[in-house]
């Protein structure tokens, strides 16, 4: 691919070979594109013509690679701008020729002034700098996060990452949760490489460049040229021009650079996305054409089945994403089979490594004592409130700026003197004062009330109580007021003091109570405001002492988990830090000093109502609520009052930045001292120096911003000094992220993208020593190259954590240690909670906090270097800037990066989705760390804090209970779960010989187990002579014509119909003489019988023996359904070759009806006989079959999987099977039976029709639909017939413990009693539900029901009854088994409640005449005692085959004619599909024998292959469905080898996406599997069987097909 581009360059021969050799590796894969680039652009760097700088252009950086000695080009012209001259000193942060060898360790870049000559200095206008912020401020920026090369450096890494984008699958969502539809918003994002918008420079409203400020980075344009790739970025630098010098330097450097390109200049004069540059390709290079998603093309599965839905297209889209390779590999290692050992995290041998010497502790400045300074802060309030009664102490301002009071040093110490004194003495009785010197107080005033705060703290330091300042409580349900109140209740608070304002605006109650806050003691509230007071007497005098260790007041700091721990300080602390202060500060008499912080803590509190008194300064208070009506406030007080300090955040100066056009006077040469309260965040940084831009004009000067760290542990940790010398510049350091996350210092390079640049905040204080110390583990000295936790030793520190004396020792009382285990110290140190280091000259450098710190597979991040991340990535208009939260969840042992952000309301889904899609990326580039989830939440719906930040610990309560409600969410495990246990390979199968040796050896019995033997059993049975049940009938009718077989009850408990045994036997003779007559059928015809569950169908069952034709019972089509549920009859009638349909009138017209025509073709049926009105004759004789392996009936139903399988059941099985069920229930004709079964397949049919005639007994039948109506019918009628044996679906047994479990106490007044009931039967074929079975006996044990009674079935295709817990024999045994063990098909016994158990219930006993034994499905050879394996069966009643119109002969004969490998090879058994396994218990059955107890564990069809295990759905439903209350089912089916979930949310669709992340999570912690899809449905439309039973493949083809009509699909990463 020889470039044409490259023809028209002067390039020596080697060159072209060198890149000739280049393009070879690329191509054979030993160079990565990243390095392709690299190397080519240096090997041509030197050869590119240099466009000359034209004057009228603005600055071109010209960033080609270099080699490192080489000087670094920059070219410069004479109208740069501020920005420009930063940015461009940045990049040359070394000397010119410095090598990566002798780099200095640090660099610190100098202010602007040695930036460039003086005579190239130019002011910024401030005309340009105006509309360098009009573009700004127009909302999509903030700077709190903001910085230049950060953004870039992002800009960088996505449009590496565009290179190899890959289409990500966005999620489906049901159109009333969008907030706008748009069509697009449905459709899979276009997988070409160049959508609109890549290639062009974004456009905003004011019709200025967003992504770039207009600089085009040159480097890329040269290599997007040669390359000829079509999508551009722009890089965004901050040169500031307009639209048209773009365009000249963009001609320019296409002229310049010859390089033969066929498109024109790019217009960028006009930024719009309409013109979006792009280069052209070179001819020949192809073009990929991506493919379109939708309808339009036929796509392949995994199974390589075509499939032309939008779902499988989605899905298909995901496993390609995902079959990237993912970064970290993982690693070999030894897995015992039974433990699924988790990968551990090797370490990086390549990760760096600290290599300094060890630090030494630094020392701060003495505490010079100035002589007039006070011995306690009381003291200096009195001579301050008596020497100068007049002097302003505080101002406050109200909503429109104006000042609303202004407080001075007489009116101070009068009031608080007062509020000392009815402190004191108004406050309880005389002898039982309620407040005494040393107790707490709370303080509880609103952020616009400074004075009150102020006089009422002051008031408490006069009285020696403690007062603890907390917010104001606004309802009961605030964030994080729960914790405030445990707070104040250790620490014994029992009065509040409050402002008059603020108390009535508490919330109150209706006879005007101020409530209980939630978790908060009972308070006495006291109002502080002097008119509610009594003046002292003339003689009171607060008793005024020096300053000792007395606790002075109580600072409450919010930790990572949200509790919220009291910070004691000292009164001699306390004073101690106010002189610090002072000399760091160089505070003198009567300055005055603006303050925006909050007044209650921190660097607030210390400077603006501690400190200030103690100097007798003048304090402005602006509170939050004007801040956010008029940001400027803070700046006009400056100007308006000369104030020499101002106390802001970053936030301010940020807010400050978007407002100030609108004003013209502002002038700020004032202040000697700018304090940056939020120094400690390295981000603050960006803040720092945008401010400074702009205001450097108007008379503000760099040395003035002084950031300083704090901590409520170590109140002020550094500060910077502000100085007089403008020469000398703040400290910088550009520092490799990557490095950080292992805790290392190392100074960048330059072409790296992930650099965090930090600024000092300042020296340490006086008086103190700081050292830096290991995060975790024992407390010893980092080395000089390493970041630990700041710790510092001093008497201007906080003492304790209230109350707790443990977490107290950890950090108040650490004595670091040196490598040789010696402590530095005598005396210890207190941990600030700050990571840093001690850089050149006694700097301190903060690079985080430890509450933000997230350890992820042993690398450390910091939540705030990834907020500035997701910040960087632009366009930002989806997301509120400051409303991010970022923290870690510990999911499957290691924490996992979610982040949470709040969507502006205007946001399409698919902007948003592809904004998430970009952090992402951006993250991953970045700071090569995966986001597990990422959340989008709607406006203003995140917990706030007091000050309106976000409540980070309630934030991620929320997510972590399933209550955030998200609007979007993007989850990717794939990427970031590196530990799960590494997939299980197949050991080649030990032969099934050896297997039988080994069980021997270890003296194992083979696993086989079987009920009584049928012809040892000596009985009175008369029906034993016959043959038929025909015949058995007919003698019932003749000895016993009156005894009633049948029972049908109707929905209000009554008798609807019965039929004794003449009434049966007269009914079918005359059904048979129809079907001979009317149906002309010969014997042997088959004959569907649709009819409803009743007697009807017991009579045409018999009729169709009478005839000699074979019945198949098919369940009627649902009136309310037809749609959907007569094609199933229509399939089983056509299946099933019936030659006539026998029903009732009623159905006869439904099944001709219009709708039915809609749904099938109506004309295709059979002739359909209606038995409502039958002839009055007898037949001429009763069809006596020839041989008892006749067919005597199909039994068709429709499996779990989907599959429609009829089987044929011989007469001699039919008779067979009732014998064994007659034997092991006791069955005669003095009993009654209560069956609520559907009547048309397996066990339940046999019940319903063939039992009765066979054993005489009466059976009651209560037909299952009726329950939806009245769901005690089944419980009343077994409790007034006096039932002792009764039979029921799981599909009952849920209605009644869901419909009545608020109702037993009116069915006990009702005379419900279940105390006679000796055996209660699920009939299921499936694995016991243990959890129903239990909350239903446990529901109705008041009404009298044995837990014993209630038992399961087990039955399937090959055989209908394997087990039926009869009458006799011993209660049902559970065992608990390991899950992790049966995923790879062992089984483990475990304890009951110990870690991953399963409990597995007995499947009834085993029914006489049945033989069971365990094979491996694989090898067919015998397994041992208690080994997994599949079920097989021998048994007279075993059904005799498949019927099939498909003749599928081989899958007949092994599965009802399977012989094992080994052993016992001469006995045919049937294979049941079924897991299972056998123990032999300690109980002795009836026989005297010991018990063997059969345990099912699952169908091997329904078992997920994953990762080389076997999954059974039901484990992994069970964990999904605990997962959150709304849950109420679900079902997971495999897709191409992914795991789709599928859930039935039972509340509001907001709460849709909640599900998402909390379904991730339960699957990974208790399945080590990672989810591929969750689709969240409504209730019902997961599809469930007559049996109860999921039909998870009909649900997974409706998904496929896109029928189930999702409130949402996330398809996870």
């Amino acid at each position: 691919m020889a470039d044409r581009s490259l023809e028209s360059l002067p390039l020596p021969l080697e060159v072209r070979a060198r890149l000739a050799e280049l393009e070879l590796e690329l191509s054979e894969g030993d160079i990565t594109q990243k390095g392709y680039e690299k190397k080519r652009s240096k090997l041509i760097g030197a050869y590119l013509p240099q466009p000359p700088a034209a004057n009228g252009a603005a600055a071109v950086r010209c960033r080609l690679q270099h080699s490192e000695g080489a000087v670094r080009r920059t070219l410069r012209t004479s109208n740069i701008g501020v920005c420009d001259i930063r940015e461009a000193a940045a990049r040359e942060r070394t000397a010119p020729h410095s090598t990566a060898a002798n780099r200095p360790l640090f660099y610190f870049r100098f202010g602007v002034d040695q930036a460039l000559p003086q005579e190239r200095r130019t002011p910024v206008t401030p005309s340009s700098s105006s509309r360098y912020h009009r573009r700004r401020s127009s909302g999509s920026r903030d700077e709190r996060y903001r910085s230049d090369v950060h953004t870039e450096a992002v800009q960088a890494a996505l449009a590496k990452h565009k290179e190899r984008k890959m289409a990500v699958p966005m999620p489906s969502k049901r159109r009333s949760l969008v907030v706008q539809t748009s069509m697009d918003a449905y459709t899979p994002p276009d997988t070409s490489s160049g959508s609109e918008d890549e290639g062009s420079v974004q456009g905003d409203s004011q019709g200025t460049p967003t992504s770039s400020q207009g600089s085009i980075n040159m480097e890329h344009w040269i290599s997007q040229a040669i390359h000829g790739s079509t999508t551009s970025t722009t890089s965004s630098s901050s040169t500031q021009s307009g639209g048209s010098g773009a365009a000249h330097r963009l001609a320019d450097v296409m002229a310049q650079t010859h390089i033969e390109n066929h498109s024109a200049p790019p217009d960028v004069t006009t930024y719009t996305s309409e013109h979006s540059i792009q280069v052209e390709r070179p001819q020949g290079s192809t073009s990929r054409v991506a493919p379109k998603y939708g309808n339009a093309e036929l796509m392949e599965t995994g199974d390589g089945v075509p499939v032309s839905s939008r779902v499988s297209a989605k899905i298909q889209q995901l496993v390609n994403t995902l079959k990237r390779p993912k970064r970290p590999p993982l690693r070999e290692f030894f897995v015992d089979d039974f433990e699924e050992l988790l990968e551990v995290q090797q370490p990086d041998p390549n990760q760096p490594k600290p290599e300094g010497a060890q630090m030494l502790a630094m020392r701060g400045e003495q505490l010079g004592v100035v002589t007039n300074w006070p011995p306690s802060l009381e003291a200096a309030l009195q001579r301050w409130g008596t020497i100068s009664p007049k002097a302003p102490c505080l101002t406050t301002m109200d909503t429109n700026g104006k000042p609303l009071y202004i407080l001075t040093y007489g009116k101070l110490w009068t009031r608080s003197m007062k509020v000392a004194y009815n402190i004191l003495h108004k406050l309880g009785t005389k002898q039982e004062p309620m407040v005494r010197p040393g107790d707490r107080v709370a303080l509880v005033f609103p952020n616009n009330d400074p004075a009150a705060f102020m006089v009422a703290f002051y008031g408490c330091l006069l009285a020696e109580v403690v007062p603890v300042p907390i917010e104001v409580p606004l309802t009961r349900k605030d964030a994080g007021s729960q914790q405030i109140g445990f707070l104040l209740g250790s620490c014994g608070v029992t009065v509040a003091l409050t402002s008059d304002a603020c108390h009535k605006g508490l919330p109150k109650s209706p006879t005007g109570e101020i409530p209980q806050f939630k978790g908060w003691p009972k308070l006495l509230w006291f109002v502080t405001e002097s008119k509610h007071l009594s003046k002292p007497p003339r003689d009171w005098f607060p008793h005024i002492k020096d300053a000792n260790n007395d606790t002075a007041y109580i600072e409450y700091k919010t930790c990572k988990d949200g509790s919220v721990l009291g910070v004691t300080v000292t009164r001699i602390a306390l004073l101690t830090h106010c002189q610090a202060l002072t000399q760091a500060c160089g505070y003198t008499e009567a300055e005055t000093i603006v303050n925006v912080l909050d007044f209650k803590k921190d660097v607030g509190l210390w400077h603006g109502i501690l400190t200030s008194v103690m100097n007798m300064m003048h304090v402005i208070s602006i509170p939050y609520s004007l801040m956010k009506v008029n940001p400027l406030s803070w700046i006009q007080k400056v100007c308006q009052y000369k104030a020499k300090v101002a106390c802001v955040k970053s936030r301010d100066m940020h807010w400050a930045l978007v407002a100030h056009r609108d004003q013209r006077d502002i002038n700020l040469s004032s202040l000697r001292m700018l304090i940056v309260a939020d120094g400690a965040n390295p981000w603050s940084i960006s803040s720092c120096d945008a401010f400074l831009n702009v205001f450097q004009s108007k008379g503000l000067r760099q040395e003035v911003i002084c950031p300083c760290a704090s901590s409520p542990e170590a109140l002020t940790v550094a500060i910077r000094r502000p100085t007089d010398d403008s020469n000398q510049p703040p400290g910088r350091g550009v520092l490799s992220m990557h490095g950080l996350t292992y805790g290392v210092i190392r100074v960048d390079s330059e072409e790296k993208l992930s650099v965090l640049t930090v600024q000092d905040v300042g020296l340490v204080m006086p008086g103190a020593i700081m050292c830096a110390v290991k995060p975790d583990g024992v407390p010893q000295l980092c080395r000089t190259d390493e970041v630990g936790e700041l710790c510092v030793c001093a008497i201007a520190t906080g003492t304790s954590y209230y109350g707790l004396s443990g977490m107290t020792k950890n950090t108040f009382e650490v004595f670091p240690m040196t490598s040789s285990g010696a402590p530095i110290s005598e005396y210890p140190f207190i941990r600030t909670g700050l990571l840093g280091f001690i850089g050149p000259g006694g700097l301190v450098f903060v690079v985080g906090k430890m509450d933000g710190l997230m350890v992820v597979s042993g690398r450390r991040h910091n939540a705030d270097d990834i907020v500035a991340t997701a910040l960087a990535v632009e366009p930002m208009k989806f997301v509120y800037r400051g409303r991010i939260a970022v923290f870690s969840v510990s999911v499957l042992h290691d924490e996992r990066i979610v982040i949470v952000a709040e969507q502006r309301p205007d946001s399409t889904e698919e902007d948003s989705f592809q904004w998430m899609s970009r952090v992402l990326q951006a993250i991953d580039s970045i700071h090569q760390v995966g986001v597990y989830c990422l959340a989008l939440v709607p406006a203003n719906t995140l917990p706030k804090t007091p000050l309106g930040g976000i409540h980070l610990s309630e934030t991620k309560q929320l997510f972590l209970e399933g209550a955030l409600h998200p609007c979007n969410v993007l989850m990717c495990p794939h990427t970031c779960v590196t530990n799960l246990p590494k997939p299980r390979q197949k050991q080649p199968e030990i032969g099934p010989a050896s297997v039988m040796v080994g069980n021997l050896v270890s003296g194992k019995r083979i696993a086989q187990a079987s009920g009584r033997d049928l012809g040892q059993i000596e009985d009175n049975d008369q029906a034993r002579k016959f043959l038929f049940l025909s015949e058995v009938l007919q003698w019932r009718a003749q000895t016993t014509p009156d005894h009633v077989l049948y029972t049908l009850l109707n929905c209000r408990g009554t008798i609807a119909n019965s039929l004794t045994c003449v009434q049966l036997h007269k009914r079918a003779e005359k059904i048979a003489v129809m079907l001979m007559e009317r149906g002309h059928l010969q014997d042997g015809d088959h004959v569907a019988l649709v009819y409803p569950p009743g007697i009807d169908l017991i009579a045409a069952f018999y009729g169709c023996l009478y005839a000699g034709c074979v019945p198949i019972t098919v369940r009627p089509p649902h009136p309310q359904n037809i749609a959907t549920t007569l094609p199933t009859v229509k399939m089983i009638v056509e299946v099933s070759r019936s030659a006539c349909l026998m029903t009732t009138q009623l159905i006869c017209k439904l099944l001709r009806s219009r709708e039915a025509a809609a749904a099938v073709d109506v004309r295709t049926w059979p002739p359909i006989l209606d038995t409502d009105d039958l002839p009055k004759k007898r037949p001429p004789q009763i069809y006596k079959p020839s041989n008892p392996d006749m067919l005597a009936y199909l039994d068709f139903s429709v499996s779990t999987t989907g599959m429609l399988a009829g089987v044929k059941m011989s007469h001699a099985a039919t008779s067979a099977f009732c014998r064994s069920i007659k034997l092991q229930c006791e069955l005669y004709p003095s009993r009654e039976v209560a069956i609520c079964l559907d009547p048309y397949c397996g066990l339940g049919f046999v019940l319903w029709c063939l039992c009765s005639v066979y054993s005489g007994h009466q059976s009651i039948l209560i037909p299952p639909s009726e329950l939806e109506t009245t769901p005690a019918l089944w419980l009343l009628a077994v409790s007034q017939y006096k039932v002792r044996d009764t039979f029921c679906s799981y599909s009952v047994m849920e209605l009644c413990t869901k419909g009545l479990g608020s109702q037993t106490e009116s069915l006990k007044a009702r005379g419900l009693d279940l105390s006679r009931v000796r055996t209660c039967v699920v009939v299921a074929e499936e694995r016991p539900r243990i959890a129903l079975t239990q909350s239903f006996s446990k529901l109705f044990k008041d009404l009298g029901l044995h837990p014993r009674a209630v038992s399961t079935s087990f039955g399937c295709r090959v055989n209908l009854a394997i087990c039926l817990q009869g009458t006799s024999g011993p209660d049902p045994t559970t065992v608990y088994v390991d899950m992790r063990a049966l995923r790879h098909d062992r089984v483990r016994l475990v304890e009951r409640g110990s870690p991953h158990s399963l409990p597995l219930m007995e499947s009834g006993k085993i029914l006489p005449g049945v033989r069971i034994i365990i094979a491996n499905p694989e090898t067919k050879g015998p397994l041992g005692d208690s080994h997994l394996g599949e079920i097989w069966v021998h048994s007279a009643h075993n059904a005799s085959g498949y019927f099939t119109i498909y003749g599928d002969e081989s899958l007949q004969s092994d599965h009802f004619n399977s012989r094992l490998s080994f052993g016992d090879t001469q006995t045919i058994w049937a294979r049941t599909g079924y897991l299972g396994f056998l123990r032999r218990t300690e109980l002795t059955d009836a026989n005297g024998e010991r018990h063997d107890a059969l345990y099912v564990v699952g169908a091997l069809d329904e078992a997920m292959e994953l990762r080389g295990m076997r999954y059974h759905p039901i484990d992994i439903e069970t964990s999904v469905i605990r997962a959150h209350k709304s849950i109420t089912e679900c079902a997971v089916f495999t897709w191409t080898n992914l795991l789709v979930v599928v859930v039935e949310l039972d509340g509001s669709e907001q709460e849709a996406l909640d599900l998402v992340p909390l379904v991730t999570n339960v699957v990974l912690e208790e399945h080590y599997l990672i989810v591929g899809v969750v689709v969240v449905v409504d209730v019902g439309v997961i599809p469930i069987n007559s049996r109860g039973e999921k039909q998870r493949m009909h649900l997974r083809d409706g998904f496929l097909a896109d029928q189930l009509d999702p409130i949402y699909v996330a398809y996870n990463m």
